[in-house]
């Protein structure tokens, strides 16, 4: 039997284009959009056009790419750049494992958040160059020591985000993982972990370019292996072209890391209707 739905009322498309059903999945953005460099390339452009031909402190962009050749054809700029982006990476993937294991513990437990908090506190406060000489006397002058700095200055956003998504969580949730008693592995694994998973990524999306800038921060005080010692070595040297070239690599790197981070949020909530 037909069904006559009165004048005005809302199909069944209808409902899908104005949101009142699930409706199909929108496609999520996995990348920044490359027109974002465009007035980067259109500054560069100009630059090299109208920039000056004999500066030793504005060297024109061509000038940036001959350092960088030169850097290539001695061998230094690719093991460089790799050992950049390790202790980039790894500090990210410590950062992220112990920020959201953190603020899980201290967003749960007031406890654990009268406890720690004043400490975390202070230790939020402290530059990160400024426990560079602790940490190497306490770890050693090597990779190590640029890890462990870099996984501090960046665990916090992850450990601040965790814990406010867990004071956030909705008591249903809690109360039904109680009473279907299940146990503490099993509530993190299925209730706490996807519930607060967008704001752990959101806590790695803030400290992802925060751990790039420490790293080559750690690397230009230090002088360990790394584009921050190649562009304190070149800035030593008065070498402008070559700093400049490493300046444009490392903000290319910015960009990719920042792709990479949300291409894996798109992943993850893959399964997750879009806006």
């Amino acid at each position: 039997m037909a069904v006559h739905l009165p004048e005005g009322t809302a199909g069944a498309g209808d409902v899908r284009r104005t949101g009142l059903g699930s409706g199909p999945m929108q496609p999520r953005r996995t990348f920044p959009p490359l027109r974002g460099l465009l007035p980067l390339a259109v500054g560069i452009g100009a630059w090299q056009l109208w920039g000056p031909t004999r500066s030793p402190y504005f060297p024109r962009p061509s000038r940036w790419v001959q350092g960088l050749q030169s850097l290539w054809d001695a061998g230094l700029l690719m093991p460089a750049a790799a050992q950049t982006l390790t202790t980039f990476a790894l500090a990210l993937l410590l950062a992220t494992v112990l920020g959201a294991t953190l603020g899980i513990v201290v967003g749960r437990s007031p406890t654990a958040d009268r406890a720690l908090g004043p400490t975390l506190e202070f230790a939020r406060a402290i530059p990160p160059a400024a426990i560079v000489p602790v940490a190497a006397l306490l770890i050693g002058y090597d990779t190590s020591m640029k890890v462990a700095v870099v996984t501090f200055a960046a665990i916090w956003s992850v450990l601040l985000n965790t814990r406010a998504g867990v004071r956030a969580l909705d008591p249903v949730l809690i109360d039904m993982a109680r009473s279907l008693r299940l146990s503490t592995a099993d509530r993190l694994r299925k209730c706490f972990v996807p519930a607060l998973a967008p704001s752990i990524f959101l806590g790695v999306r803030v400290a992802a370019p925060v751990a790039l800038v420490i790293t080559l921060l750690v690397e230009i005080v230090t002088r360990l292996d790394g584009i921050g010692a190649l562009m304190a070595n070149a800035q030593r040297s008065y070498l402008a072209g070559q700093v400049y070239g490493l300046i444009l690599v490392a903000g290319l790197f910015s960009f990719v890391v920042t792709g990479v981070v949300s291409f894996l949020q798109a992943y993850v909530f893959r399964h997750r209707p879009g806006p």
